[in-house]
């Protein structure tokens, strides 16, 4: 069996298996219908006036930068496992890739956004 054969299997059985996990689901799922369900509540309690309320950008920017060095982190996991492998050139690439991420912390620390006022 050659390799594109074995791809189109994995699909296939991938496909199957989360259609299945729906279908099987929604079979058993209890429902119930009432016209509570439809309505907008945040935890049970009723809201008062209007419910959008505006959030400063340093929140967004400040949880952007955490997952940015959290996939950094995930990253070098790996590459510190084979690093011994990897000869100069994956040490010069991810000598590379950490430079970016410092460049953008420095670029984030003179905008101000780790400062939380």
């Amino acid at each position: 069996m050659g390799s594109s054969e074995i791809f189109v299997v994995v699909m296939i059985t991938s496909v199957v298996m989360v259609l299945g996990a729906i279908i099987i689901g929604w079979l058993i799922a209890p429902k119930s219908t009432n016209a509570q369900k439809g309505e907008p509540y945040e935890c049970g309690i009723p809201t008062r006036g209007t419910s959008w309320l505006q959030f400063k950008p340093g929140y967004y920017l400040f949880a952007l930068l955490f997952l940015m060095f959290d996939v950094e982190t995930v990253l070098l996991f790996p590459w510190a496992t084979i690093t011994k492998t990897l000869g100069p050139n994956g040490i010069l690439a991810i000598l590379f890739f950490l430079l970016i991420l410092v460049l953008g912390l420095a670029y984030a620390w003179k905008k101000g956004a780790l400062e939380w006022k």
